[in-house]
């Protein structure tokens, strides 16, 4: 697992984007793994004025969101596939197409949850998947408990993950409890991993998933089990770690090897 420590948001935003951005310069038919929540937004706009530059195009991407609210359809305001509408794929050249959503409407959903797997497979799996992470150590809607070798499937939210969504909804407005998810091993499939976090209140999650042990109780620990995860986080994330200095100093000299063999 990779650790990069940055000085604030903005940095954390701007290393997350190039990840990206590098990815879709050498490969532009890749295949993203995206996800919701107020961290990405400003990844999503560094994407989004990189394209306006001209340095990118998206009209080949296949997009793969993390989850959706069970018993939204896709035009709700609260759905994840209207956030994602409007934090970034109306931005940019993407054919809309080819951004997957898991259905929040449908009428099957167990079904659905099959077919959404299919279909991840059907495009060659995720090369980069995108990942917020909450304050339990959740990762898209894997609530502590979760199964690490899970899959696309129903879950229920948790308390603590439905008080913190709450802001999202008016006051009279229905709030769902369950969702559509990318299983831990869904997402443990795909080729890079690249989770960000800023803010103190991230600080126990982002401990337990870096030096706590592997568990359950902790989804995002189950990270370190893959080839090539990087979790970016600014110094207020960072706080509760052990090694933090260590992980700075293993980063700057992995930027120095890469700059003696002119990989930027």
């Amino acid at each position: 697992m990779q650790v990069v420590i940055l000085d604030n948001a903005d940095a954390v935003a701007n290393y997350g984007a190039n990840i990206f951005v590098r990815r879709l310069q050498r490969q532009p038919a890749s295949v993203f793994g995206l996800a919701t929540g107020s961290t990405p937004v400003a990844l999503y706009q560094k994407l989004i004025q990189t394209y306006e530059r001209g340095e990118v195009s998206f009209r080949d991407v296949t997009t793969f969101n993390l989850d959706e609210y069970l018993g939204l359809s896709g035009d709700h305001p609260q759905s994840y596939r209207h956030f994602m509408n409007q934090q970034l794929f109306e931005h940019i050249d993407i054919n809309p197409g080819n951004t997957y959503v898991p259905p929040g409407n449908a009428s099957n959903p167990i079904s659905a949850c099959e077919e959404y797997e299919q279909l991840i497979e059907k495009h060659g799996g995720i090369d980069i998947q995108l990942l917020g992470i909450g304050r339990n150590g959740h990762i898209g809607f894997n609530e502590p408990s979760s199964g690490l070798r899970s899959r696309t499937r129903v879950k229920t939210l948790t308390p603590a993950t439905i008080d913190d969504n709450a802001r999202f909804f008016e006051d009279d407005e229905y709030q769902p409890h369950l969702s559509i998810t990318m299983g831990i091993g869904t997402i443990l499939d795909s080729r890079q991993v690249v989770l960000l976090a800023t803010g103190s209140h991230k600080a126990d999650a982002i401990r337990d998933t870096v030096e706590g042990p592997l568990s359950a109780a902790c989804p995002a620990s189950a990270l370190q089990m893959h080839t090539n995860a990087v979790v970016i986080v600014d110094e207020a994330a960072a706080a509760r770690l052990q090694h933090a200095d260590f992980y700075k100093h293993i980063e700057r000299e992995n930027q120095q090897l890469l700059a003696q063999l002119g990989i930027n």
